[in-house]
């Protein structure tokens, strides 16, 4: 990948016994690479041959990985056909599931992916579905287990912090005016917290589509939350600002 990093690149560390790595996505020239803090290139990806429906290899656009306890990588191609595509440590493939469509099993814009392991239950992948304004839960497998709708959330990557799920919530109405939010869910999937909009609001079970104060966010992307839980907050299109920190009272 040489020096270039587009404007939508995205970095997951992983630690593999007493060493750590880098997986970086590029949707841009169509790779996920894995390397060494020091930047040496182990593993490369490319566009999947073993799936049919990709026929070119620039529909291959991935935006995030997970990493499985059993070092198996999990690549969301989320600005591509929407596939999940499952390989071994070594790089091997395994299988792919997802695709764009409105099945359960189905994404629109698979946009991030994380490995939960809250409540010491069995690991499980929480993957985004932005354009469909939900998160799907699935097996390790590739088997849907269930969805958290989110009307009116264009939700980006899933961030896991001491029981919590992060999201930025970018574009709802407009791109060019302030708009957009953050949200915080609790080890049920519910809402507590809406930073940058309106009280989270329930009717019957049912979350409603939230208010944006218009003012506080604009188009922000992510999320990364630190030990102290100070959440930082960078923002896409928004003529070059520095991230956001908000810090936790």
């Amino acid at each position: 990948m040489g020096n270039r990093i587009s404007w939508c690149t995205w970095v997951n560390h992983c630690e593999e016994g007493s060493e750590e790595f880098l997986f970086i996505t590029d949707p841009d020239s169509h790779k996920v690479c894995k390397t060494t803090l020091k930047g040496e290139k182990l593993l490369e990806f490319s566009m999947p041959k073993e799936v049919e429906a990709y026929t070119t290899a620039d529909q291959f656009k991935p935006t995030e990985t997970a990493i499985a306890p059993n070092g198996d990588i999990y690549i969301a191609d989320g600005y591509g056909l929407d596939y999940i595509i499952q390989y071994d440590a070594k790089g091997n493939y395994i299988r792919h599931f997802g695709g764009k469509g409105t099945e359960d099993y189905h994404f629109d814009c698979c946009h991030g992916i994380t490995l939960d392991t809250r409540g010491g239950k069995e690991p499980t992948l929480l993957i985004t579905s932005r354009s469909a304004n939900s998160f799907k839960r699935f097996t390790l497998d590739g088997n849907h287990i269930e969805t958290i709708h989110l009307p009116g959330c264009y939700v980006c990557r899933p961030v896991l912090k001491n029981g919590m799920l992060y999201f930025a919530v970018i574009v709802t109405k407009d791109w060019g005016s302030y708009d957009g939010m953050l949200a915080v869910l609790n080890e049920k999937n519910k809402v507590v917290s809406l930073p940058g909009g309106s009280i989270p609001n329930y009717v019957n079970g049912a979350f409603k589509s939230p208010s944006y104060d218009q003012k506080t966010f604009f188009n922000p992307h992510d999320v990364c939350i630190d030990d102290d839980e100070n959440i930082y907050v960078p923002q896409w299109n928004s003529g070059k600002t520095y991230p956001l920190k908000l810090t936790r009272v």
